[in-house]
Formats: C-alpha cells, sequence, structure tokens
C-alpha cells in the first residue's frame, strides 16, 4: 500500500509539473505550435469561429425558404440586369463574383512576393486586391439600393415570401462588412509594405509591435476566407 501511494504521489507531481510547464510556454508568447506564430494561429481560430457564424446564417436561410409555405422569389428575375433594353439574369453578380475571385490571385501573388522582400510589387498587389474588393462593395451597394428602390426590405418584398429580404441584407450585409474591413486593413498593411516598416523595425500604428511579412500572409488567410464564403452564398442564394 505504501508503495502504491508513493507512485500515485509521484505521478501527481509529474502531472502537475506538466501542467505548470505547459501554462509557463503559453503565457511567454511564444509560437504556439513551434513553427506557427501567434498571430497566424489566432487568425486561424478567427476564421474558424466566423465559419460558423456563417454557417448558421446558410443553413437558417435554407430552413426559411424550405419551410415556408409562401412562393420564393426567383433570384434570376430578381438580380436581373437590364442593359440597353435587355434584360440579363444575373448579369451584376456573375461581375461581382468575378471581381473577388480575381482579388484572391492578387492576393496569393502579394503573399508570394512579400516573402521574396519586393517591396514595391507586394504594396502594389495589395492596393489592387484592396482596389478589387472596394469595387465588388460597390456593386454589392448598387444592388440594395436597386432592390430597396423596387420594394425590398427586411420584413417585406413584392415578389413573394417575406423572408427573403430579412436573409438577403443579413447574409449579404454581414460578408459585406467583412469585405469592407479587409479593404481597409489591405490599405493599412500595404502602407506599412510601402514605407518598409518591416524593414526597418519601425512600429505601427495598430499596436506598439514591429511587425514582419508575414502580416500579409495573415492578411491573405483572411481574404481567402472572404471571397470563399461568397462562393458559398453564390451557390446557395443566388443559384438556388
Amino acid at each position: 500500500m505504501a508503495e502504491i501511494s508513493m507512485r500515485n504521489e509521484a505521478e501527481e507531481v509529474r502531472h502537475s509539473v506538466g501542467l505548470r510547464s505547459i501554462a509557463a510556454d503559453l503565457s511567454s508568447d511564444q509560437r504556439a505550435f513551434k513553427n506557427v506564430s501567434w498571430g497566424k494561429a489566432m487568425m486561424w481560430i478567427f476564421l474558424l469561429s466566423d465559419t460558423f457564424v456563417f454557417s448558421c446564417f446558410l443553413i437558417s436561410y435554407m430552413t426559411a425558404r424550405m419551410s415556408t409555405t409562401v412562393p420564393w422569389p426567383n433570384p434570376s428575375e430578381v438580380f436581373s440586369l437590364e442593359v440597353g433594353g435587355t434584360t440579363f439574369p444575373l448579369l451584376l453578380i456573375a461581375i461581382m463574383t468575378f471581381v473577388l475571385i480575381s482579388s484572391s490571385g492578387t492576393m496569393a501573388m502579394a503573399v508570394n512576393f512579400a516573402y521574396r522582400r519586393k517591396r514595391t510589387t507586394t504594396a502594389v498587389l495589395m492596393l489592387v486586391t484592396a482596389a478589387l474588393g472596394a469595387t465588388f462593395v460597390g456593386m454589392q451597394a448598387f444592388e440594395w439600393t436597386k432592390l430597396i428602390h423596387e420594394g425590398v426590405r427586411p420584413w417585406e418584398n413584392p415578389w413573394g415570401a417575406a423572408q427573403f429580404g430579412s436573409s438577403f441584407f443579413m447574409i449579404t450585409g454581414f460578408h459585406g462588412t467583412h469585405v469592407t474591413f479587409g479593404v481597409i486593413f489591405l490599405i493599412a498593411i500595404a502602407r506599412k509594405v510601402w514605407r518598409g516598416d518591416y524593414e526597418t523595425g519601425r512600429r505601427g500604428f495598430f499596436t506598439s509591435r514591429k511587425g514582419n511579412y508575414e502580416s500579409v500572409e495573415i492578411m491573405g488567410l483572411y481574404w481567402h476566407f472572404v471571397d470563399l464564403v461568397w462562393v458559398f452564398i453564390f451557390a446557395f442564394f443566388y443559384l438556388w
């Protein structure tokens, strides 16, 4: 019995020492998984939580659409655009999707040039990405204005089920907010790259940390996530 008690005590000591060492590592601002920085790990955690939010929105939309007894508006008619007297279904949405997907390409190139220390090229590509994102938001604002002018509200719409308006404004508005914040941070980081802050170790204006070119990659993770979410919104909301 004495030997068993001594073994148990030894195991408890090893367990407590192990927990203390883990807590010490996590609180000492070291890399979370040795090869992954805190910034990148926290961005992945944020994107995971945001995935749950967008998933809940899309599941709620599908539930509302399948459960309503009132006819659901036809997206090809609601989101059509008249050009030169000819009506094109989903024309504006197709252009918006092309613009946002193209911005993923420029963002990927920006990350590539950032790790090659091509400062000017990186900054230009990030600004191009921001311009494409701002164009997307501008077209989304045009789409909102058009539908509001036609009588769509969060509580009603002239083409059928009232849930259409609330689902549309909630999902596209939440995504548009993400794109808007992304554009702001793209411009901020591009400015730091352009000035050479990551070479000189100049401290930033958001935090007191000096930062490095990994910030471009972290921004890229966020931007690619925003683009990927739009693919699901496009498929579920506009094509279904």
